[in-house]
């Protein structure tokens, strides 16, 4: 059987594949948009078609590869191969059997699981969290998602645990994509933060966001707009960024109280490519939070950058179904 195994980062903007040797060493990668329209079915069809661009990069069809594995948003029953709830993903509201779905497409077995949640464990594994036997991550995406390894084992509640991005921040706040009020996510979330921008925008407020957006050919205001945007300290994403920080520090703080783990690891979209000065921004808005104040964790950027969601799906693959 081959060595190389497949893995998939599926996020609200982007699909990102790559392909894993023996060695946990990336060989191949290919990286598509995630489609705006089309529900879960157009979602699994992109999927397979970065499957089969990275696989082809490796040298090899998605059939030879040992296993393939999908970390996915939403509430995942891997067990099932079922995603439920991924409301950062087009018209995916009710459960999709998308395990099964890309098995067919890809010739090869299918392993899914929660998409932070696996990269954490693949931080712990070979990354920022190597030195330590309890961690928390917090990707900043289109969403804000958790994933804990608690005595060097994952922690996944009753299948659900790690949706730091729903702990409430401020009661009867901003509304949430999920629906509820004052979640973390409403105020960190880069799809809460472009719906709050265009509504400024259409108040009349001042911003190249959008500017910057059509210039470079996007529908959307991903990562690296927010970063081009903070270079010319524009000022709505200077206030909208500041807003996202106070709340990651507040959440993220909470949830240290409640957990006392060793080490924060901040990744995602936003996380990894506004990089060490925001995470340092982060750490300082937890200060004020934070019970243990004399001994707080140590917190860092994902060390394995963008690549390491579909890292974690790739050893996912190799696991035991």
């Amino acid at each position: 059987m081959s060595a190389l195994r497949g893995g998939v980062d599926l996020g609200g903007t982007k699909i990102q594949a790559v392909v894993l040797d023996a060695g946990d060493e990336v060989v191949a990668k290919a990286r598509r948009p995630t489609p705006t329209a089309g529900g879960p079915e157009a979602v699994a069809a992109e999927i397979a078609e970065a499957m089969r661009e990275a696989a082809e990069g490796a040298g090899v069809k998605t059939s030879s590869l040992a296993g393939t594995g999908v970390g996915s948003p939403g509430a995942v029953d891997a067990a099932a191969g079922v995603v439920q709830q991924a409301r950062n993903l087009p018209d995916w509201e009710g459960s999709f059997a998308l395990g099964p779905h890309l098995e067919e497409a890809l010739g090869t077995r299918v392993s899914l699981g929660n998409d932070v949640q696996v990269a954490i464990e693949a931080e712990f594994a070979l990354g920022a969290g190597r030195d330590y036997s309890s961690l928390l991550g917090v990707f900043w995406g289109t969403g804000v998602g958790g994933g804990l390894v608690l005595d060097r084992s994952p922690w996944l509640g009753r299948g659900a645990a790690g949706e730091i991005g729903h702990m409430v921040v401020k009661r009867g706040g901003a509304r949430c994509p999920c629906g509820r009020l004052g979640c973390m996510e409403a105020y960190a979330g880069r799809g809460a933060m472009e719906a709050r921008a265009r509504e400024l925008a259409a108040e009349g407020r001042p911003t190249d966001l959008f500017r910057i957006m059509e210039k470079r050919g996007r529908t959307r205001l991903q990562s690296g707009i927010w970063a081009r945007a903070l270079d010319r300290e524009d000022p709505m994403a200077v206030e909208l960024v500041e807003r996202a920080i106070l709340a990651l520090g507040a959440g993220i703080a909470s949830a240290v109280n409640l957990l006392d783990v060793e080490a924060v690891v901040i990744g995602g979209g936003l996380g990894t490519r506004l990089g060490a000065p925001y995470v340092e921004r982060i750490e300082q808005a937890m200060g004020p939070h934070l019970f243990m104040s004399d001994r707080p964790p140590v917190v860092s950027v994902a060390a394995l950058g963008d690549l390491g969601g579909a890292i974690g799906a790739a050893l996912l693959s190799g696991a035991t179904p």
